[in-house]
């Protein structure tokens, strides 16, 4: 484990961060995993999804 981690994990142990903060963190977890699901599952409108371009090919 990288030392500044345990300086950082010190820092939030002596001043959380507010209840706000928590809920926003957690509310933008919960889009990107149900976004993620969505791709998973292959619920994604046409309009979100990109072109497949094959593997190593740049367009001129």
């Amino acid at each position: 484990m990288n030392p500044l981690w345990l300086l950082r994990m010190r820092k939030w142990a002596q001043h959380p961060p507010s209840w706000r903060r928590v809920l926003l963190v957690l509310a933008v977890v919960a889009i990107c995993a149900a976004l993620f699901a969505l791709e998973r599952w292959a619920l994604l409108p046409e309009w979100m999804t990109a072109d497949p371009r094959g593997p190593g090919r740049v367009p001129r």
